[in-house]
């Protein structure tokens, strides 16, 4: 079992038409700060990284940004945070996002969400950490990685142990559920932290 007192999400700078994904990105705000789990994420007021803060405010959630300096004009930071921290790169960024949390949610997203998604993952795999990872689907969004992952492990890319890391939850308490079920990963350690 895992204890979640602080979560990161990765998730989207815009906003699909479909407004199932909006709506999925508010009920993952709203439940995080009902639970009072702290909400980790890339900073920004727009998109769905915007609503989903908004929501974790307006339920009284502790919300805390991390974002680039050179962001600020592109993603437009939140004002209204608990608290906001601005770093020097992406990466700096991202580290920091690791090191505040227990464990990840991906929400649908573009090619940051993945690239954050991804290095997550892998950092698991490398045994630099065994905070669970769960992809919370809207609409079968995510089946095309699932798939991907299967046919990894199928050809032999991916060994299974490494496939596990990363869960599927359809609703944002089913999310919460596998963070919390989840057994801590233990992988052998490949590099150390200061490899990174």
């Amino acid at each position: 079992m895992v204890t979640v007192r602080a979560v990161c999400v990765f998730c989207g700078s815009s906003v699909p038409a479909d407004t199932r994904y909006r709506d999925a990105a508010r009920a993952l705000g709203a439940l995080v700060a009902d639970r009072d789990i702290a909400l980790v994420y890339g900073g920004a007021s727009v998109g769905l990284m915007g609503e989903l803060a908004d929501a974790a405010l307006a339920h009284r959630g502790r919300v805390i940004g991390v974002i680039p300096a050179g962001l600020f004009a592109r993603e437009v930071n939140h004002t209204g945070l608990t608290e906001l921290h601005e770093v020097a790169s992406m990466h700096e960024r991202k580290q920091l996002m690791y090191d505040l949390s227990d464990a990840f949610i991906a929400l649908p997203g573009g090619l940051g969400t993945l690239e954050e998604l991804a290095e997550v993952a892998t950092w698991s795999h490398l045994g630099l950490h065994g905070k669970p990872l769960v992809l919370l689907d809207v609409e079968g969004f995510w089946n095309p990685l699932i798939a991907q992952l299967d046919r990894m492990v199928s050809t032999g890319l991916l060994g299974p142990a490494s496939r596990d890391l990363i869960q599927q939850a359809r609703s944002p308490g089913e999310a919460l559920a596998a963070l919390t079920a989840a057994v801590p990963a233990r992988p052998e350690k490949w590099i150390t932290e200061q490899e990174r």
